[in-house]
């Protein structure tokens, strides 16, 4: 009979950085947890970010660790959406509203 390995457990709060104040890792744990809750937690850790750091590979690496098991958990399904909308290109506002700006402060005429 093998062994089962040892469930892959993320690290304490504090050590990990990719989630240095255990956001994320505490939101699958909260029993009963809505998707607006996990909304605000993300928003909460992305706020805390920089940018470099709140990159959709921190996003990625997250949803590796925590998704696998947890299918139907709201932070899942935000975890997925925000990296979906990361690597969304971005797009430009084009004719006559982006052509209404005025030079000097970017005010609209009218």
């Amino acid at each position: 009979m093998k062994d089962k390995p040892p469930a892959r457990t993320p690290p304490a709060r504090g050590d990990d950085p990719l989630d240095p104040r255990g956001l994320i890792r505490e939101a699958y744990r909260i029993e009963g947890v809505t998707i607006e809750d996990c909304r605000a937690i993300f928003f909460d850790w992305a706020l805390g970010r920089s940018e470099a750091e709140g990159s959709p590979e921190a996003v990625a690496a997250l949803l590796a660790r925590h998704g696998p098991g947890n299918e139907d958990h709201p932070m899942t399904a935000i975890l997925r959406a925000g990296l979906e909308e990361a690597r969304a290109p971005v797009r430009r506002r084009g004719g006559r509203r982006a052509r209404a700006c005025a030079p000097e402060g970017g005010r609209k005429k009218g």
